[in-house]
């Protein structure tokens, strides 16, 4: 597998948690919250919070900046945009002379995200 595929696979395995995708949801709602803040949420351990901030930061989707004694974190918009391009990537492509049948033959490993810029 590539590295491409593996970071991919990597920033969806992280969202396929539900409590990260909550988490994820409430940083791309509020914007920077403390990690405190973030535990006191939940019904979880502050170790357990901390778990699943490490497989987000890990994964791409946030990061974290000390405040003192604290760590801040925030949803990093190029891992919004790399799922983009996941999901754009996933829409069929048709051709209409075939009736809207899709015509091409799949090669694994071989499609590749597009360039950023």
């Amino acid at each position: 597998m590539s590295k491409g595929a593996n970071e991919d696979t990597r920033l969806l395995r992280a969202v396929a948690d539900p409590l990260r995708l909550r988490i994820l949801r409430q940083l791309a709602q509020v914007g920077a919250v403390c990690a405190c803040d973030i535990a006191a949420g939940y019904s979880v351990s502050q170790p357990t919070v901390s778990h699943h901030l490490r497989v987000l930061r890990e994964a791409g989707w946030i990061e974290g900046r000390r405040r003192g004694t604290w760590i801040w974190y925030s949803v990093r918009p190029e891992a919004a945009e790399r799922l983009r391009h996941l999901a754009e990537g996933l829409r069929p492509e048709t051709d209409e002379a075939s009736g809207g049948r899709r015509l091409a033959v799949l090669q694994p490993d071989t499609v590749q995200p597009p360039a950023p810029g």
